[in-house]
This record gives C-alpha cells, sequence and structure tokens, in this order.
C-alpha cells in the first residue's frame, strides 16, 4: 500500500492508524497547494479530488477519504483492534465519532486556514468551533480515548484536528479533558514514530 500525505494535516490520521495497525506500506508525499508529488508527478493524476490522503492499494485501486480510508486500516487489521467489528452497536458509536470529527470538527476548521477569509467569517468559525470544543471537553471527561480503554481510528483522526488549535490561536487551557486527551495519544510510540516521519518533531 502506498498512502498519499501531506505533513500535518487530516492524512496524518491515516498515517498513525498504519503505523498502530502494523501494516506494510509506503509514503508519498503531495503538495496539497501546488498539486505536485515529490518526484514532480502530478498529484491529480492521481486523485482527481486533490487531496489527501488518498491510499493505493496493492492491486491498483484508490481508496479517498479520511473516514472510509481508516475504517478499511482497522478492518484489513483487525488484531490490532483499531475498530470494533462491522454490525456491532460499538462500531456504530465508533462511526459516530468519525462523522462528529469529520463534520462538526474538522470542516469548522477549514475557513480558519483560509488566507482569503474575511476576518469576520473567521471570528464567527472561531467562536462557533470553541463551542464543539466545549462538548467535545465534556464527552472527553473521564474516559481514557473516545470509546473506552482502547485506542481506535476516532482517537487518531481526533488527534490530528485538535492539533489544528495551536496553528489557528485556539487555547485548550480550559479544556482539561481535551489536553489530557492530546497528551496521552501524542505519548503513544507509533504516534511518535508518524510525526517524525513526517517531520513534525525530531526524533528522540
Amino acid at each position: 500500500m502506498q498512502l498519499y500525505y501531506a505533513p500535518g494535516v487530516c492524512s496524518l490520521a491515516s498515517h498513525i492508524a498504519l503505523r498502530e495497525a502494523g501494516a506494510n506500506f509506503d509514503l508519498a508525499r503531495a503538495d496539497i497547494k501546488t498539486h505536485k508529488l515529490a518526484d514532480g508527478g502530478d498529484f491529480f493524476a492521481v486523485n482527481s479530488k486533490g487531496s489527501v490522503p488518498a491510499l493505493k492499494l496493492d492491486d491498483g485501486q484508490l481508496l479517498t477519504e479520511g473516514p472510509a480510508i481508516l475504517q478499511y486500516i482497522a478492518d484489513k487489521h483487525p488484531a490490532a483492534k483499531l475498530a470494533p467489528a462491522n454490525g456491532t452497536i460499538e462500531r456504530v458509536r465508533l462511526q459516530e465519532w468519525l462523522n462528529f470529527i469529520t463534520a462538526e470538527l474538522h470542516k469548522t476548521f477549514s475557513p480558519l486556514f483560509d488566507p482569503s477569509a474575511d476576518p469576520k467569517v473567521k471570528e464567527y468559525f472561531t467562536a462557533k468551533l470553541h463551542k464543539k470544543l466545549e462538548w467535545f471537553n465534556g464527552a472527553l471527561a473521564g474516559k481514557t480515548y473516545l470509546t473506552g480503554n482502547d485506542f481506535s481510528i476516532a482517537d487518531a483522526y481526533a488527534f490530528v484536528v485538535i492539533n489544528w488549535t495551536s496553528f489557528v490561536g485556539i487555547d485548550l487551557a480550559k479544556y482539561p479533558a481535551i489536553q489530557a486527551f492530546q497528551a496521552r495519544v501524542a505519548a503513544r510510540p507509533k504516534v511518535q514514530e508518524a510525526l517524525v516521519a513526517e517531520g513534525l518533531k525530531k526524533a528522540a
């Protein structure tokens, strides 16, 4: 398998999941601004959406959209226990979290990274994001991970998205449960490996 990624963006969740699963994969860096690959190739020729993550399977098929890729990785490596079995209420709860993260958190960040967005638009979405974070902080209280004591693909995704707060000037100090969650996930060895591999931190 080959994961097309850009450092620190949502593809980092798929990267973490692949490492947690013990999967065999290669990394292919894509510039999401120029849509060029590290070798100079056209990323649109790989993924016509021009977005990451994109996962090329061993049979040549290409998967896109983070939540779908995350579930594929988990289902292909059940021993890693990154997702409950399909057909269970626990799996539905996981999908509930994935949908919340992608629709309510991830997309609320998008205007904050847009340099052309009006300051009033950014102010509106910042306020909206704080409301989401306040709810998320309450939902995390007393929990180790989102679905209980076991790390899941939803935790990888949430960790990556919440990390973006540091780039848009949002202080997590008033969200202690989120801060504790971020620290727990960041301490995982495979998460550290992914961060180092993407150049987001130096090797210890």
